[in-house]
């Protein structure tokens, strides 16, 4: 049967979670509470927006009512290590890309991100550039976060946003060769699905831009082997030459000890013909010696 009492402790423990997010979010909302005034009357307009979210006071299904919009987001990895100018550590918080179809006003896109207890959203010049900084990518002395764990919703790619420019491919194409050299890929297509299998859509897009390119560079590399190959191959040479002087060295142990053992044999085999001549000598002493007994006696 069902523990009554974990029941209710699980219920008290359910209650008290949202207690605690509610006060989170009647705060997020008291210190928006200026800027919500501006953005009710603010006639400004943009298709993407951006927005910060905080764990605490977020609701535990967020991501079902951002998906129930309809609109492409993307949502930072939760940024749990960033520092402020005091080097104290800030709230954890994710960062959040809106998108809309057409330009949409501040009052829409706050009604969005009130829905999920955010901060008031901001209009964004540039989704690449702000993409970008859901890792830090371009900020080093920032805490670095994992590219991979961005979250998509809504079919957002942010390859329809991104125009690269020629050094940012030649970059990328030197990420994709090193990583084709570093995980040994010897064929196009396992390469194709490695990108996919990761989500590496920058270095996907640019890959299957650049078939030929790329194409060329595994064939010709296919037979090269890598510095770790090579140590393997010669170590391995080695033990099987070592193994073949072992070998060696037992075949010609054994067959000295065959030779000790047949030279035993044969002087086993000296000593007893030896030893029967011997008394085949002495056998035929006495017997001269009764002959010679016998015919003094018939002498006198």
């Amino acid at each position: 049967m069902p523990n009554k009492h974990s029941a209710e402790n699980r219920e008290k423990y359910n209650e008290k979670r949202r207690a605690e997010r509610a006060a989170a979010a009647q705060e997020v909302r008291e210190e928006n509470a200026p800027e919500l005034m501006n953005w009710k009357n603010s006639k400004t307009k943009a298709r993407y927006w951006a927005f910060v979210m905080y764990p605490e006071s977020a609701p535990e299904n967020w991501r079902d009512i951002l998906q129930k919009t309809g609109l492409g987001f993307a949502i930072s990895p939760l940024h749990d290590s960033d520092k402020d100018p005091t080097e104290e550590d800030k709230k954890s918080h994710w960062h959040v890309i809106a998108v809309w179809g057409n330009p949409t006003t501040g009052s829409a896109a706050l009604k969005v991100s009130a829905s999920v207890n955010a901060v008031v959203p901001v209009p964004l010049n540039s989704v690449k550039g702000y993409y970008r900084y859901l890792t830090h990518k371009d900020n080093p002395e920032k805490h670095q976060y994992a590219e991979e764990e961005i979250q998509h919703l809504n079919g957002f790619n942010i390859l329809d946003f991104v125009d690269n420019t020629r050094s940012e491919v030649i970059a990328i194409k030197r990420r994709v060769q090193l990583l084709i050299r570093d995980n040994a890929i010897t064929e196009y297509a396992e390469l194709m699905d490695f990108l996919l299998d990761q989500d590496m859509t920058e270095e996907y897009d640019v890959a299957s831009s650049n078939t030929h390119f790329f194409d060329k560079y595994i064939t010709s590399g296919r037979h090269r082997k890598t510095e770790a190959e090579k140590a393997k191959e010669l170590a391995e040479a080695e033990e099987r030459q070592q193994n073949a002087l072992d070998r060696k060295e037992r075949e010609i142990l054994d067959l000295l000890r065959r030779n000790s053992e047949i030279g035993a044999w044969l002087e086993r085999i000296r000593e007893d013909s030896e030893r029967k001549n011997a008394e085949g000598q002495e056998l035929i002493r006495q017997r001269q010696k009764m002959l010679d007994e016998q015919r003094e006696q018939k002498r006198e």
